[in-house]
């Protein structure tokens, strides 16, 4: 068996079973082994959009995916959803072909290329080490949830195997198990807190750690919220403030800001979800938990660290913890209840007759949507309103790609969360300038047969240099557009298509929701031209 074979077989038989990419000539082979291996692969229209559909599909299935590339060219244009992987620490494996001679067309220097964005690499150097390496991407990026570039030479592709036969094991980390000092520390902060609040991150998602959260705040009063990323991880409690940061609704950023004691559990709380500290009390004390000692601290260095695996620490502080009433009151849950929510805080309709009020859009489709869903959301002015203001069943329903905030990912996105949890409804909430950027994508939909919702909240513009230079007078030419008759475009691509302007043409969504799904539909929705309040708050820091 030659190298391009020996690999693909490898990466499947140790798990890597779901492969995107697009095909050139170096990844070629290496790409049909994995799919005769019993892999599925995914073609898609641009290596970006690859990426981002790896990434997603990582994240939202809790398992490891595989990004197939051609070399040089197909590595550079994957580059953007690569670096947002890494920079979101998503379990996946890069698997790109490389130019190892400086005067081919397709050389660079994908080593120095992969590491300057965060990413891990491993080399593959000769035939024989061949099955290791593949090996050892797949269990770094499970074990270590690291994106690894695997970098495949092309002189390699062709070459024997001498190993073949030889089994290849990997060792898996064993989860990380926080001493006991850190765990008094922090038991103790817990017993002489009366307003804790709890934010978990992406450290909390997946084997039952965010149950465990749950249950440690039960017993100790505390208030539950979340980063972005894990929004729905705690929709079961009563005491869910839901996102914590920007898209904090009001009552739940005064609940936190008012809090005495703030723990991060797999969570940098960073400047998003502190509101560049905005939320923490003069007098509060901030703790985090994670597995990586380099992450406490990071963000907000007066922060005190446990270093451990965030189920682990909670349930161990479960049993070393008092049970007390700490934020919670009936008050307080009455509160809860009646405004916690974004869509159920009032505000003046400002829609006209040719455009609509993007809040009001984002409640209609909240209550027009099936509940069982799983929202990708794109970056821009625009992701304020869908973030926060539609619901999702749990945090598996919510994937929210933003490390890096680049535009044009939410499309791509919302491809590898459908593949991840094919039994909900994907809805791909997308500004019209990252729509437009990944426009290809939408034929990947239509031809995966994706029942797909997409919502492009079109303003024409990129909005959120609308709203930041615009106010002081600059000349906005460069990033405002004549009218783009998305929906048109839409079903060139075999789409249904929808423009909407007032609430009554969701009509067609309502039909198309009861109805047999058979082709994917995207709402070209013309909103009102509005700056949203996080970014005015980003802005005005």
């Amino acid at each position: 068996m030659n190298v391009a074979d020996a690999v693909g077989r490898a990466l499947v038989e140790h798990g890597a079973r779901q492969v995107f990419g697009v095909v050139g000539s170096g990844n070629f082979h290496t790409t049909n082994a994995m799919i005769a291996a019993g892999a599925n692969f995914v073609a898609a229209r641009h290596e970006a959009g690859a990426a981002t559909m790896a990434d997603a599909y990582a994240r939202m299935s809790g398992d490891v995916a595989v990004l197939s590339v051609h070399q040089g060219c197909g590595l550079t244009n994957a580059m953007t959803g690569i670096t947002e992987a890494a920079k979101s620490r998503t379990p996946m494996v890069v698997l790109a072909a490389q130019a190892t001679q400086p005067k081919s067309n397709f050389y660079v220097d994908q080593e120095m290329l992969a590491r300057s964005v965060g990413a891990t690499v491993v080399n593959m150097d000769t035939a024989d080490n061949a099955l290791a390496r593949a090996a050892g991407a797949v269990s770094v990026a499970r074990g270590h949830r690291r994106t690894v570039v695997l970098n495949l030479p092309i002189d390699l592709l062709d070459q024997a195997v001498p190993s073949e036969g030889r089994p290849v094991t990997t060792e898996t980390p064993n989860p990380v198990v926080p001493s006991n000092e850190h765990l008094r520390t922090l038991a103790e902060a817990l017993s002489n807190s009366s307003r804790p609040v709890f934010v978990a991150g992406r450290g909390a998602r997946g084997n039952g750690a965010g149950e465990a959260v749950r249950r440690l705040a039960d017993r100790v009063g505390a208030l539950l919220a979340t980063s972005a990323v894990a929004k729905g991880l705690f929709n079961d409690s009563e005491w869910s403030l839901d996102i914590s940061g920007g898209f904090s609704s009001p009552l739940a950023a005064e609940l936190i800001r008012d809090a005495d004691l703030i723990v991060g559990w797999g969570c940098a709380l960073n400047m998003w979800t502190m509101r560049h500290g905005r939320l923490i009390g003069e007098n509060a004390k901030v703790m985090q938990v994670d597995d990586d000692a380099d992450a406490i601290g990071a963000q907000r260095p007066a922060a005190e660290g446990v270093v451990g695996d965030v189920g682990i620490t909670a349930r161990a502080l479960a049993a070393m913890t008092a049970e007390q009433s700490g934020y919670r009151s009936s008050e307080l849950s009455e509160r809860l209840q009646a405004s916690v929510r974004w869509r159920d805080v009032p505000f003046e309709d400002q829609s006209s007759e040719t455009t609509i009020d993007p809040r009001t859009l984002t409640v209609a489709l909240d209550d027009i949507l099936p509940k069982e869903r799983v929202i990708s959301v794109d970056s821009g002015n625009f992701m304020g309103w869908p973030s926060a203001f539609l619901s999702v069943p749990d945090e598996w329903g919510f994937c929210f790609t933003q490390a890096f905030q680049s535009i044009g990912l939410g499309l791509s996105t919302a491809i590898g969360a459908a593949l991840a949890q094919p039994e909900r409804l994907p809805v791909a909430a997308l500004g019209d300038g990252g729509g437009l950027m990944s426009i290809a994508e939408l034929e990947t939909v239509a031809r995966l047969g994706l029942p797909m919702v997409v919502v492009v909240y079109n303003d024409d513009a990129y909005g959120a240099e609308v709203h930041h230079f615009g106010p002081d007078g600059h000349d906005l030419g460069t990033v405002e557009f004549p009218p783009t008759d998305i929906a048109a475009i839409a079903r060139g691509f075999g789409f249904e298509a929808v423009t909407v302007r007032t609430v009554d043409d969701l009509d067609g969504l309502t039909r198309w929701v009861n109805g047999d799904r058979a082709k994917p539909i995207l709402l070209d929705a013309k909103i009102v031209s509005r700056a949203s309040w996080w970014l005015e708050e980003a802005f005005g820091h």
